[in-house]
């Protein structure tokens, strides 16, 4: 008889055996109730956390289930205090409830545990903001809405706010009526739906979790339609503002004057309204006020829409505080934070409302399967006896910097001849010299927005099969037929720009083939530690890199050109 998968430690961490028969079922559950950490090669390591479970909460899991399943799963007994702790997370959320009171101007702070009202009272952090009313009601300005929840859920209390939301303006639009008319897809429908809970206070605010390709663009649009009202979308760069305006424009009925962009070029305040992170973020000067954060009350919006959500900004998270009476809907492909404000985000934007798994998607057909390899290049012997010599800081540089990776480059080319191939690095001197040496295009953040546009346009028609990308690759930029990308440098050991950049080539093929995702990584190096690190969340979702030597790639590319002759 096959022993259980799981192992159940004492400090909530589970392993999982990765060669066990039931090793994909039980890592699609798991996912659900806890995070990744480490993924060695037979032994899988997550976490039980707060923020695991309060969003487990958030989906509906019970926790008599998640408990059942995690015993009937474990290989050896679980300790006590590990249950106890998973099922104290797992009451916490909803616990306190926020709701209205009297004219608005106040919020009043709920829970059928009286004494737990009293200790919070009570609580060095809160007594700035609560106060107790006549008849013992916890009391909290309407201003405070946001303040109020971030300081409890560092306190392990998420809030469940039922206070209401403002209106907004009406808008009136309907989806595109063709020809062809515009269909969401199944699940997209299905997480627009989860996120306005038909219109109740329940919903409103949350994130939805969908892998890139799988057009969280158009949730987003299948919210805004279910609502209604003027809305505010934020997003990554100029742009990814753009592509949401054709976007908008192209599935729905909205026309081209109520459709506005508020960037560095432009500001237009619209109906719906598209900005970028950075033009919140914009001060003259280190003590200055942020010039732009009084966008959020100019539009009359009943709906902010985060893009990419994992991505938010520290000061843009203290404006978010400020404006908890509008709807908040957050996009991502991954909350992974390295950062570690996962809680920040589930406080002020809202907990997690749906999710699905990539590999799901993939055997649906709504993406491209893809092919993960790590090429471990070796370090030239003079590379590595600096490497060697240097502190841990320089290491990363000289390690991710490795001259010896252009030759792999190449190779990676010749093989992918006939190919759409992404060239993505953290570094510009290295994406530069590839440039140079392979005559590819190459864009940055320098690249005037303008040209950027003319160089994705000729990616996708198939002008330009071969385009560099720096860090500004990692996001919002849509490249349907891309089906090849090469990792040449990253940052650190991030996650979800791991995930990210293979999102980059996740969209469905016409030929129905795969996408090819390689990172080139030094071998015996830092940088092989953190390319580990990396691909943790890639790992949960299913995808496996095989590791290549260069010298394999080499050898086949010379074998080709030897044939070839």
């Amino acid at each position: 008889m096959t022993e259980p998968p799981l192992i159940v430690q004492a400090d909530r961490t589970v392993l999982l055996e990765t060669q066990h028969p039931q090793y994909e079922v039980a890592r699609d559950r798991l996912a659900r109730f806890a995070e990744l950490e480490k993924s060695p090669e037979y032994v899988h390591f997550y976490r039980l956390t707060p923020v695991s479970l309060w969003n487990a909460a958030a989906l509906g899991e019970p926790i008599e289930a998640i408990v059942d399943w995690l015993q009937q799963n474990a290989r050896f007994p679980i300790a006590p205090q590990v249950l106890a702790q998973v099922r104290e997370w797992h009451r916490r959320y909803g616990l306190l409830k926020l709701v209205g009171h009297g004219d608005g101007a106040q919020l009043e702070l709920q829970s059928e545990d009286r004494e737990l009202l009293a200790t919070l009272t009570d609580a060095a952090p809160l007594r700035e903001l609560l106060t107790l009313d006549a008849e013992g009601r916890v009391l909290v300005p309407a201003a405070s809405r946001g303040e109020l929840k971030q300081v409890l859920v560092k306190l392990g209390y998420p809030t469940d706010d039922r206070a209401g939301y403002t209106r907004g303006d009406h808008l009136p639009f309907g989806f595109r009526a063709g020809p062809p008319p515009f269909a969401l897809r199944e699940y997209q429908a299905r997480a627009a739906a989860a996120f306005h809970a038909g219109g109740s206070e329940r919903g409103g605010c949350g994130v939805v979790v969908l892998p890139c390709g799988a057009g969280k663009t158009v949730v987003g649009i299948a919210a805004m339609h279910l609502l209604q009202t003027h809305t505010l979308v934020l997003t990554t760069n100029t742009v990814a503002v753009r592509q949401w305006c054709r976007e908008l424009l192209d599935k729905t009925d909205l026309q081209a004057d109520q459709v506005g962009e508020y960037t560095g070029e432009h500001k237009q305040i619209r109906p719906v309204t598209v900005a970028t992170y950075q033009i919140l973020t914009h001060r003259k000067g280190k003590l200055d006020g942020f010039t732009h954060l009084d966008l959020f009350d100019k539009g009359r919006f009943g709906l902010i829409v985060y893009d990419e959500v994992h991505l938010l900004p520290a000061p843009v998270f203290r404006a978010t505080a400020g404006i908890q009476a509008r709807r908040r809907l957050g996009l991502t492909a991954t909350l992974v934070r390295e950062d570690g404000r996962a809680d920040e985000v589930f406080s002020l934007i809202g907990p997690k409302r749906f999710e699905l798994p990539w590999k799901q998607l993939e055997r649906q057909g709504f993406l491209a399967a893809a092919q993960c390899r790590e090429v471990r290049v070796p370090l030239a012997p003079a590379r590595a006896a600096h490497y060697a010599a240097a502190g841990a800081r320089a290491q990363i540089r000289i390690a991710a910097d490795n001259e010896q990776k252009l030759d792999v480059v190449g190779a990676l080319f010749e093989r992918h001849a006939g190919d759409r191939v992404l060239v993505i690095g953290q570094y510009l001197e290295q994406l530069q010299q590839i440039a140079t040496v392979f005559q590819v295009p190459l864009i940055t953040g320098q690249t005037p927005n303008a040209e950027r546009e003319r160089l994705y346009a000729a990616f996708r028609s198939g002008a330009v099969a071969r385009l560099c990308v720096s860090k500004v690759g990692n996001f919002a930029i849509d490249l349907p037929d891309a089906n090849v990308a090469i990792q040449v440098s990253g940052t650190f050991g991030s996650r979800q720009e791991e995930a990210q950049r293979l999102g980059r080539v996740l969209r469905p093929k016409q030929d129905g083939g795969p996408a090819h995702f390689y990172t080139l990584v030094s071998a015996d190096t830092r940088e092989q530690e953190f390319a580990r690190h990396r691909q943790l969340f890639l790992s949960e979702q299913g995808y496996g890199y095989a590791i290549v030597a260069a010298a394999e790639l080499l050898a086949e590319c010379q074998r080709r050109r030897e044939i070839g002759a």
